[in-house]
């Protein structure tokens, strides 16, 4: 896995959002299904950076439940986009994340 120029915070997770193919999104005939097919579903990606975790009151850092390399679920409005060397990546709170695909 290519190394990530950005380092989250707290409980965030820095996430590549998966490509039509790798989501299944594309039929037996190469056709890329439009976003309407995909409406209302949650997103999914993988992890490519993990922040620290969330500091409690008691000054005790709370482990985070995702790691580099998983791919995840995660709430379709729960992400912040952001873009760098032109790649598209979303910033996820670990709240924000549904499951785990194994």
């Amino acid at each position: 896995m290519a190394e990530v120029k950005i380092k989250p915070l707290a409980d965030r997770v820095v996430v590549r959002p998966l490509t039509d193919e790798e989501a299944g999104n594309v039929s037996a005939a190469g056709i890329i299904l439009p976003e309407s097919a995909k409406k209302d579903q949650p997103g999914e990606g993988i992890v490519v950076a993990v922040g620290e975790g969330k500091l409690t009151d008691d000054g005790k850092r709370l482990e985070i439940s995702v790691k580099e390399g998983d791919r995840i679920v995660y709430s379709k409005y729960g992400y912040d986009e952001i873009k760098v060397d032109d790649k598209e990546y979303f910033i996820v709170s670990e709240g924000s994340i549904l499951a785990i695909i194994k």
